[in-house]
């Protein structure tokens, strides 16, 4: 009866674990290597400088979608998602944001928030450069970028995260590199 039990509760364990694929800075282009990578995980997070609404339709047809507007998305964009998101998943408070920063050089309303309440992990996007840091100063919390992964901006290499979440640990983090800027796949 043991061994039952704890067979039930591997399994349960196993289907709360969620694997996380991070995009940001698409800029109207989804190239097919990202949904190739993307089909891979249980949940896609953009954050922000989507472009054109037909890339979250594309991510949405594959995973569920968690996103936020960036500064270059129009009134469609911005109606369908919020300048932030917050939210509660496997043990983490996970707050995201396009226009965000790092660690020591955080955009005033940014820095505003996170002296009230700074999460666990905080996702922005925008600076089309992948960061994976921790920030001392706000009880260790995990920043993240996943760089960019469309084709428009200084960005030399097409770039997104993918890791693990599960019960309040992360693991398995990827940086993923997906071609140079202006390669279309």
């Amino acid at each position: 009866m043991h061994n039952l039990l704890q067979n039930f509760e591997q399994r349960l364990k196993i289907k709360n674990m969620r694997r996380i694929g991070l995009i940001s800075d698409t800029h109207s282009y989804l190239g097919e290597k990202a949904l190739e990578i993307l089909r891979d995980v249980d949940e896609i997070w953009h954050a922000g400088d989507i472009g054109d609404p037909a890339v979250t339709e594309a991510l949405k047809a594959i995973k569920p979608l968690r996103a936020v507007y960036g500064n270059v998305d129009g009134p469609e964009l911005r109606y369908e998602f919020p300048l932030d998101e917050r939210f509660i998943i496997e043990g983490f408070d996970v707050w995201m944001t396009h226009i965000g920063g790092y660690p020591g050089v955080y955009v005033p309303r940014v820095k505003k928030l996170l002296a009230d309440k700074a999460p666990q992990i905080f996702v922005c996007g925008h600076s089309h450069i992948l960061r994976v840091m921790r920030d001392p100063a706000y009880n260790n919390m995990l920043v993240l970028n996943p760089g960019a992964a469309g084709t428009h901006g200084l960005h030399q290499v097409k770039t997104l995260l993918r890791f693990t979440l599960d019960n309040g640990k992360i693991s398995n983090m990827e940086a993923v590199e997906m071609g140079k800027r202006g390669e279309i796949k």
